[in-house]
């Protein structure tokens, strides 16, 4: 056994170190480590890939998202979708002053990050605090707060938890999901992958949907060889729960809110959300 693989099977009391730690990836991201191996990334520069648009460029999201036995389970500028980006929380109809934005397909109107608000790990989670901002330009339209909370891998399973914040800086912001198809918000973009299995708590989906109500979903897939997946829990508390969802077997799970419905953002009144997202490694 190498000196590295042997340190990592000694108790943390024997190594003398924290079970979660924060690393600089790059200059442009964070990473989450747990037992010294990464799970996830969170990136809070403006990225882009080699070969992609300029108008793609973007920032504040999480990827790649790592299963307990390593396999990455998220993708980030897909071919299909260049837009598409890890796990990210962004809405295709946004309103400001006259003009209509799309965050989510990063035209017009972008998130940006603004400041690290805290960094603490415990024994059995590490939490990740940030303000961004959704930014016309250099005027900032929407205060974004974003609390990452990663929980110790058990059994298989890694779960995090996410608090997500949105307030109208000055004038009212209006967001809505695409139109027909409902979709904005939370969601995942998975990793090229085979053996898709999409599953609610109705069972198997053989088939793509929109705006089906849903308090859950997953996909699973064969990534690499490894068996892995991802569920994603829509909060009970969270307003219109349970959500329409807009499920792809080609790689995308959004639990979707507001839908096709308009809500309108306001100063002092920010809208809040949470979801908790689960990785697994499945045999």
């Amino acid at each position: 056994m190498r000196r590295r693989d042997l340190l990592y099977a000694l108790p943390l009391a024997a190594r003398g170190a924290q079970r979660f730690e924060f690393r600089e990836r790059t200059p442009e991201s964070l990473e989450v480590l747990e037992n010294g191996r990464p799970a996830l990334v969170y990136n809070h520069g403006m990225l882009l890939a080699e070969g992609v648009k300029e108008q793609y460029r973007r920032s504040c999201y999480i990827h790649p998202v790592y299963a307990p036995d390593g396999t990455v389970v998220t993708d980030d500028f897909p071919k299909d979708h260049p837009h598409h980006r890890g796990i990210c929380w962004s809405w295709p109809i946004v309103r400001f002053e006259g003009k209509t934005h799309d965050v989510w397909a990063v035209l017009g109107m972008h998130q940006r990050f603004v400041r690290w608000k805290g960094r603490r790990v415990s024994g059995q989670s590490a939490t990740l605090e940030v303000e961004n901002g959704w930014f016309e330009g250099e005027k900032k339209a929407v205060k974004e707060s974003v609390e990452l909370t990663v929980h110790a891998a058990q059994d298989g399973r890694r779960a995090m938890e996410l608090k997500l914040e949105f307030e109208a800086v000055s004038s009212p912001v209006e967001i809505a999901g695409r139109e027909v198809k409902g979709y904005g918000g939370f969601g995942v973009r998975f990793a090229p992958r085979t053996e898709t299995v999409l599953r609610t708590e109705a069972g198997v989906e053989p088939k793509d949907s929109d705006m089906v109500k849903h308090p859950w979903a997953e996909l699973e897939g064969t990534f690499g060889g490894k068996r892995a997946g991802l569920r994603v829990e829509d909060d009970a508390g969270n307003p219109g729960s349970p959500a329409g969802w807009c499920l792809r077997h080609y790689g995308y799970l959004a639990p979707n809110y507001p839908g096709l419905k308009t809500v309108t953002l306001r100063p002092g009144r920010p809208l809040k959300l949470r979801y908790r997202v689960t990785v697994f490694s499945a045999t």
